[in-house]
């Protein structure tokens, strides 16, 4: 039923009609706000993940390579991760170093704005890195030139770097090297650094997703304490005086009566749902790869990390990617050749039905792929955006650690569903029935043929 208008007389509204407008105004208000401070609340669901594994802000960080019991938003098993959780108001300028080699990671905000890429996409190109990360408002040092550091002004007090290692001909042991030669210092200590630890974490689950707040109340006091704990942000200006006036808001105790309670849960359910058709029911026709293909761009800005176009800001692409990932930058979206990494977004098979957990499918993949490093295709459930849950405890196809290449083979075809196929059993992953599940299909080092069309992978194709 469609709400009754506000009566008015005399040009002022009725008394009958004011507390209703004011509570379909206040919910407007509450998804807008909602989806649009997402990827903060996003963030913060790192940050605590990764304080809950043992880590400490500025002190150590954990290592893994991603499995089902890593539960984090599109995570993959092709390359090990290290995530740092790093708090400038304890530190002041903090230095972070990167050794040269396959490295591949960025700062972001505890807004989830991009700050600075690293390793290979980087300043230093693969070469090395010695960044120093600026607390809010603070001066450049002056020795900061002379010892060649690239300096980068962060707008939060919170910040996290995210470091992969690409494990070059397999060799995992040799990449987690790599990432445990990382060094996390202040620049006051810089002549007498303290160690950085590296924690592995490869065999202990973690959740750095906002996956038990995303959908209620719990949602928006994550949101309270972030904006009370960081500089505002000049961007955020008109979206946290909308906060405001839902009783949210830096300095003041959020207490909200039964009424906005109400509004606030229901908005927390309805902005999740809208986030959730613009990743997997988008209507935006840049969204697809191929015209005869159901694969889809994972994202809709390649020109830059913050998700703007001439003009504006593209908040549907925005919403697209953080509903299913996490962080952002330049590197991670450009469609150059051999620049960083492809994402391919797979939900539905070939006759447009979205991909059911309790099906058989069969991708065929042609051979060669496109590529001058490696590549891979990942398993994901719907519901919480992460690897797919099943016994088999893998989700993911990698060329580097499988055999997807057979020498000769013009494609190679995978399986995925709840049973192990008759044929092919080394090349499928176990889906779970009852969830959905959708596809990330990751070339790194992709060749032209990736983005010109001369080469495509087939659509999942239903076997039963």
């Amino acid at each position: 039923m469609e709400p009754e208008a506000v009566g008015f007389r005399g040009g002022f509204p009725e008394p009958e009609g004011v507390a209703e407008a004011y509570d379909r105004g206040d919910a407007r208000r509450a998804v807008e706000a909602y989806r649009f401070f997402y990827p903060v609340v996003s963030m913060e669901g790192i940050l605590r993940g990764t304080r809950a594994a043992g880590a400490v802000d500025n002190e150590s960080a954990p290592l893994l390579l991603a499995r089902p019991h890593h539960v984090g938003f599109t995570l993959n098993s092709d390359t090990p991760y290290l995530g740092a959780a790093l708090d400038l108001g304890l530190s002041g300028p903090l230095v972070v170093e990167v050794p040269p080699g396959p490295v591949v990671g960025l700062v972001d905000d505890h807004y989830h704005r991009w700050l600075v890429d690293l390793g290979l996409p980087g300043r230093g190109a693969g070469r090395g890195d010695r960044v120093l990360l600026l607390p809010p408002g603070h001066r450049e040092p002056p020795e900061a030139e002379s010892a060649g550091y690239e300096v980068v002004r962060c707008g939060t007090w919170h910040v996290l770097c995210v470091l992969r290692a690409l494990p070059l001909g397999g060799d995992v042991a040799r990449a987690n090297r790599l990432l445990t030669a990382v060094r996390v210092y202040p620049l006051g200590r810089r002549e007498d650094p303290p160690r950085f630890e590296v924690v592995n974490r490869d065999d202990t689950p973690m959740d750095t997703t906002p996956l038990a707040w995303e959908d209620n109340l719990e949602y928006w006091r994550v949101l309270h304490r972030v904006i009370g704990a960081e500089p505002p942000a000049e961007e955020h200006r008109p979206m946290l005086g909308t906060l405001a006036e839902l009783g949210i808001e830096a300095g003041r105790r959020f207490a909200p009566e039964a009424r906005m309670e109400r509004i606030l849960t229901e908005a927390a359910r309805q902005g999740r749902d809208g986030l959730l058709v613009s990743a997997f029911a988008s209507r935006r026709p840049d969204r697809t790869v191929w015209p005869d293909r159901a694969w889809e761009w994972a994202g809709l800005r390649p020109e830059n990390g913050a998700f703007e176009r001439a003009g504006s800001l593209d908040v549907e692409a925005r919403d697209r990617w953080f509903a299913q990932a996490i962080v952002a930058s330049p590197a991670m979206f450009r469609r150059e050749r051999g620049a960083g990494s492809l994402y391919w977004l797979g939900l539905r098979d070939g006759t447009g039905a979205y991909l059911d957990g309790g099906r058989t499918y069969r991708l065929r993949v042609p051979l060669p792929v496109p590529r001058t490093l490696f590549w891979s295709l990942t398993a994901y459930d719907a519901a919480t955006r992460s690897e797919v849950p099943a016994d088999q405890g893998q989700a993911a196809l990698r060329s580097l650690f499988d055999d997807l290449e057979p020498a000769g083979a013009a494609h190679v075809d995978l399986y995925l569903g709840p049973a192990a196929p008759p044929a092919g059993a080394g090349r499928w992953i176990q889906t779970v029935p009852g969830r959905g599940w959708f596809a990330y299909f990751r070339i790194y080092g992709p060749d032209d043929a990736a983005f010109d069309g001369r080469w495509r992978p087939g659509d999942f194709e239903a076997l039963d």
